[in-house]
């Protein structure tokens, strides 16, 4: 992408090219366009311990493909709370559910300028997709939105997905934060949950200590990665579905597997709750 000081009219209104966003680094490691120089050097950074750290994003997104599938095909669920969306790289939430449930409707959450920009312009597309710009790590404030209790019905089951964000959050209140989440949920709803893994290995937990110490110090600054019991920790209250907290590629992959994980892809779970 050209760099935004030779062509300021492509940066959308309030957006800090000196900064790295989160969204951004995501869209740069899944080879997308809408990101900036200083993206980029944040997995150049990373790279420089942990050479396929492109491979977090993809086993990341690849995985939310998978579990939004079997929660459109499978459950039939129809409503989606998608916390920290991204950018449209790849496939989306809401492409992946309506082509099963075509009146299924999304709502995104997310406070990045670039993400809010692709959005408003999905909007005009499809009135069963919302955009709003709310900080995901503030449940109070997300769920406080009026526009939220409009769009979605909160008595019938919702997913709430956090997928590949609550690594971003580096308080020790990350379950407090999702049983905000799960409390206000029907009973039968889900959760979606991919983030940095420790598999407290000698040989993985060094990389992944080299991998965390490396995006916690770039200027993206955060990325912290958590072991089995702290990840099952933010299923407050909820069974998981098998085959359960897993390596995110080990989550129902699409097919045999004709080629081992690489380190970095053992270095990031996934898994998929449910509110009895």
């Amino acid at each position: 992408m050209p760099d935004a000081t030779k062509a300021p009219s492509s940066v959308p209104v309030g957006v800090d090219t000196t900064r790295a966003s989160i969204a951004r680094v995501y869209d740069a490691a899944l080879n997308g366009k809408d990101n900036f120089e200083i993206d980029r050097e944040v997995l150049r950074q990373v790279a420089t311990v942990a050479p396929q750290v492109n491979d977090l994003a993809w086993s990341n997104r690849n995985f939310l493909i998978r579990a939004c599938r079997f929660l459109a095909g499978q459950v039939g669920l129809t409503q989606y709370l998608d916390c920290g969306s991204g950018l449209p790289t790849a496939e989306n939430t809401h492409q992946i559910v309506q082509r099963l449930q075509p009146s299924a409707r999304v709502l995104y959450i997310d406070n990045d300028p670039v993400v809010l920009a692709h959005g408003r312009a999905l909007l005009e597309e499809n009135d069963q997709t919302l955009f709003l710009s709310a900080d995901i790590f503030k449940p109070d404030e997300v769920l406080s939105l009026p526009q939220v209790r409009e769009f979605l019905d909160f008595s019938q089951p919702i997913a709430l997905i956090h997928n590949g964000t609550l690594h971003h959050y580096l308080g020790d209140d990350a379950p407090e934060l999702m049983k905000t989440y799960v409390d206000a949920l029907a009973p039968g709803s889900y959760s979606v949950i991919a983030h940095f893994y420790d598999p407290q290995t000698p040989e993985h937990s060094a990389i992944a200590r080299a991998m965390e110490e490396k995006f916690t110090h770039s200027p993206m600054g955060s990325g912290v990665f958590r072991t089995y019991e702290q990840i099952r920790a933010l299923f407050p209250g909820q069974e998981l579905v098998e085959p359960g907290l897993v390596l995110c590629d080990d989550w129902w992959p699409d097919g045999p597997r004709v080629k081992p994980l690489n380190q970095v892809e053992e270095c990031i779970a996934g898994g998929v709750g449910r509110k009895v």
